[in-house]
């Protein structure tokens, strides 16, 4: 408990807050933790120059001495009881008529007056003395700071910044006057350390993306063996699209980690820790490479053992890897939107029945209705199963070419099928950005 605490108060310093609240943070820890707690908060105001709110049940004379001034508070309606410094709450609540027994603790006291309904309930008579003797004074003070012309925001953070350089005794970097304590090129390379250090800690997100795609190359490799060494026709075409369609489904186990990720980052987000931006090419920089290699041994293992020409695989190799960063894609702006994995999964069914169906082999331009032929223009399936069918099928000679007519293929459409995949994949990473920032925000 004392730990995560210590953490909290950690990612409000990172953040260079101005004012922080803690709403008992000294709940569920030991005596010593709650100290150590209090006096850690006392540093950053002291150090820092932040303002620290602190609600706070029951502290140990220790923790109390700790804080500079005291607000009393009692209940049925919430009303004040006391407003000033902490060293002289014990001399007000003495002139008052309640004074503190010598060996007593002072807030143990303080609250004992103030709860309704206790035997030692003086919360109206304290209410009552807080209006005659405090708040006249607390009230011109206000006025006082209502008429008088305030600093701006950036005047503000700029003396902020010097006492805390001038405390620091050292210059520090410049004042910075927007949402985040850190510049973007400073956040993206804290969390591309923090990303390299969590993925090599986790054997099993290394095994999911590396591993276990190279097991199932081994898999899909002995189902089709020599399949390249018979002559060209449906095997080949089913190869090439059980590939297709294996290699597009790699990052969809991942919607899982993805969406758990996205717990804490929305979290960090929401103290303006770090940009979704950030956090989203920080993976780009991390998982995706990672999962690239395991599709690329994967498909390398396959190739091998499926006996076709060396001359087709930088065709196969491109062609697939492209699926799988568009689909990739998908599943991750997916996992940014969906509240939980179970939709996730929901979600992606359609766009993978949809771009994945229409590719030429399984639904064909002549077998489409009229009106969804207009997906095959749009489908990267059929642009990766038609750049790699169609120079298999030339070098088969006319009985190759009889499969090309049938499945509805179109030479010289490669440039077009990579312009269109790789545009929808940054709309896709648009889209998780979007997703990241808007949805799911968390509920504090």
């Amino acid at each position: 408990g004392g730990q995560r605490r210590r953490v909290t108060l950690a990612r409000g310093v990172a953040a260079q807050a101005s004012l922080l609240f803690c709403d008992e943070p000294t709940s569920g820890l030991s005596a010593t933790d709650a100290e150590l707690c209090v006096k850690a908060l006392r540093v950053i105001a002291k150090r820092l120059n932040v303002l620290v709110l602190v609600v706070i049940h029951q502290p140990r004379r220790e923790v109390a001495d700790l804080f500079d001034t005291l607000v009393l508070l009692t209940s049925n309606p919430g009303r004040l009881a006391y407003c000033g410094p902490m060293a002289e709450a014990r001399a007000y609540m003495a002139a008052c008529g309640h004074a503190v027994l010598a060996h007593a603790n002072a807030t143990d006291f303080f609250l004992d007056l103030l709860t309704p309904g206790t035997e030692q309930d003086a919360s109206s008579a304290l209410v009552d003395a807080f209006a005659a003797r405090q708040r006249p004074s607390l009230e011109a003070a206000v006025e006082e700071a209502l008429v008088a012309k305030g600093a701006s925001t950036e005047e503000m953070l700029r003396e902020v910044h010097g006492q805390a350089a001038a405390a620091d005794g050292r210059a520090t970097r410049r004042v910075r006057l927007g949402p985040y304590a850190a510049p973007f090129h400073q956040q993206v390379r804290t969390l591309l350390r923090r990303k390299v250090m969590t993925t090599l800690r986790n054997p099993g997100a290394v095994g999911l993306q590396l591993f276990m795609p190279i097991g199932m190359g081994f898999v899909l490799g002995l189902i089709f063996k020599g399949v390249g060494a018979h002559a060209f026709g449906l095997p080949q075409i089913s190869f090439v699209f059980i590939t297709l369609t294996m290699l597009s489904l790699q990052s969809l186990p991942l919607m899982s980690l993805l969406i758990e990720e996205r717990g804490f980052m929305k979290h960090e987000t929401s103290e303006r820790l770090y940009t979704e931006t950030a956090h989203i090419l920080t993976s780009l920089c991390v998982t995706v490479p990672l999962s690239l290699i395991g599709a690329t041994c994967k498909i390398l293992v396959i190739f091998a053992f499926s006996g076709l020409s060396f001359k087709f695989l930088p065709i196969v190799l491109g062609w697939t890897l492209l699926l799988f960063c568009f689909f990739d894609g998908v599943f991750s702006a997916v996992a940014a939107a969906a509240p939980d994995g179970q939709q996730a999964q929901t979600m992606a069914t359609p766009f993978l029945v949809i771009l994945m169906l229409f590719n030429g082999s399984i639904v064909t331009r002549a077998t489409a209705p009229v009106y969804l032929r207009w997906i095959f223009e749009i489908s990267p399936t059929n642009y990766a199963l038609q750049a790699i069918v169609i120079p298999m099928a030339d070098d088969a000679g006319a009985a190759g070419q009889s499969y090309v007519d049938m499945m509805g293929y179109k030479t010289g459409e490669n440039a077009k099928g990579i312009l269109l995949i790789v545009a929808m994949t940054i709309a896709l990473r648009l889209l998780q950005v979007a997703a990241l920032k808007f949805l799911n925000k968390p509920q504090k």
